[in-house]
């Protein structure tokens, strides 16, 4: 899972999260990631429209984004 966040993060892709919070439920997030350090990811996140920090061990999948234009970004 962390090389794949590497990788989409040296591409500059977008990508789908599936993303477990404190309370147990899980979104799914379109973001942008910008930094992984410690453990935790941080990405802009394009449905809050804002900075988030992930940590990795909560993200369940990660997949990009095939179609930039079909996801509205």
């Amino acid at each position: 899972m962390l090389g794949d966040l590497q990788r989409y993060m040296n591409s500059g892709h977008l990508v789908e999260i599936i993303y477990l919070d404190r309370s147990g439920r899980t979104s799914k997030r379109t973001v942008r990631i910008h930094e992984i350090s410690s453990g935790r990811v941080k990405a802009y996140c394009f449905a809050r429209r804002a900075f988030r920090v992930f940590s990795v061990d909560n993200i369940l999948a990660v997949a990009p984004v095939v179609n930039r234009y079909a996801a509205g970004y």
